[in-house]
């Protein structure tokens, strides 16, 4: 398990305030942040290679804060792989062996484990130099994982790759995590790969931990509306509450119960915002006409930016719904959206 306790780090311009995280031990655990939010830092305090103010950092309930990188039990692969590359894939892989002392026949096993499991086994000879994304990726997977860590840190593994490796590697992960019950933690600024792979997860911002709880909880009950943005839901309006009213930007909304506690904001995501020509009000919905303020082709889909009295509202579309209606910049729609589909925080 990894404990991080009031973690805190200064560097010139930036700093890690008083983090803390709890990753239990087999588990599959994502910080996750925008490209700046201080993730990539944590992570290498925890393996040793980032400069730490004060906090505590422990590993299998032994305290590291201290303790050189080489000492603390950690793989870690970086987002750019970091292989050596004057050394063949073999020599790639074993390289941190030769700090290990053990049983030749155990060595030899994992070696051939790892190899074998992450289709390495026709590349061993090759030069680093002559591999793909993808089979760079596996190579530094194979090298974490043959000293036999019992944490494996992963730094923006997937987001260096092209789709299609992307995917196949997440499954390798998934894969590896549930045959070894090693503890990973991986940062990434990727929901969608944190939902498939982690048990549980973090957001950070700007050097703060902003939530952490369960993966789909943090997706599904965002608690501010940094989180509430990071994980899709960008329909965020800043609201007042009376009663089970919901009230902001000149619309009244119906939630059919008062929010507990004291709430400000009122967001729901942009697949939960139904576009139409007609009304579909009824009594577990809501339905607003709103102006197309403009249309933006996104590939596969399209992202509708529609204007409801004070508010600007964001849904998502396909072409072919697009063409149905139709659609365009400045024309008039309803927006109908199930009540059920409103969050509150």
């Amino acid at each position: 398990m990894i404990r991080v306790d009031k973690l805190c780090i200064d560097l010139p311009g930036f700093s890690i305030r008083s983090v803390d995280l709890r990753v239990e031990k087999g588990e599959f655990f994502t910080l996750l942040g925008p490209t700046g939010a201080g993730k990539t830092l944590v992570l290498e305090a925890i393996s040793g290679l980032a400069p730490v103010t004060s906090g505590r950092i422990l590993v299998e309930g032994r305290e590291v804060t201290r303790i050189p990188p080489e000492h603390r039990g950690i793989g870690i692969v970086y987002q750019d792989y970091a292989l050596f590359p004057h050394l063949n894939v073999f020599q790639n892989i074993t390289y941190g062996l030769r700090y290990q002392k053990e049983d030749q026949r155990e060595t030899q096993r994992r070696i051939e484990r790892f190899t074998e499991g992450l289709n390495l086994r026709a590349l061993l000879n090759r030069s680093i130099q002559n591999l793909s994304g993808g089979e760079r990726q596996r190579v530094a997977l194979a090298r974490a994982l043959v000293v036999s860590p019992s944490v494996l840190l992963l730094d923006e593994p997937l987001s260096a790759l092209d789709p299609n490796f992307r995917e196949d590697l997440r499954k390798v992960l998934k894969e590896l995590h549930r045959d070894m019950g090693i503890t990973f933690l991986m940062v990434t600024h990727d929901f969608a790969e944190a939902l498939f792979l982690a048990d549980q997860a973090a957001v950070i911002n700007e050097g703060q931990i902003e939530q952490f709880g369960k993966t789909a909880e943090v997706f599904q009950r965002p608690r501010t509306p940094f989180v509430a943005g990071f994980v899709g839901m960008k329909n965020v309006f800043e609201a007042t509450f009376q009663g089970d009213k919901a009230l902001f930007g000149g619309l009244e909304i119906d939630l059919r119960r008062p929010p507990d506690g004291e709430k400000g904001f009122i967001a729901i995501r942009p697949e939960d915002v139904v576009l139409s020509r007609e009304s579909f009000l009824h009594e577990e919905s809501l339905s607003f006409r709103g102006e197309i303020l403009r249309v933006v082709d996104n590939g596969p889909y399209y992202d509708v930016f529609v204007k409801v009295k004070d508010r600007v509202f964001q849904a998502f579309t396909t072409k072919s719904a697009l063409m149905e209606m139709p659609l365009g910049d400045g024309g008039g729609v309803f927006l109908n959206m199930k009540r059920a589909s409103f969050h509150v925080f």
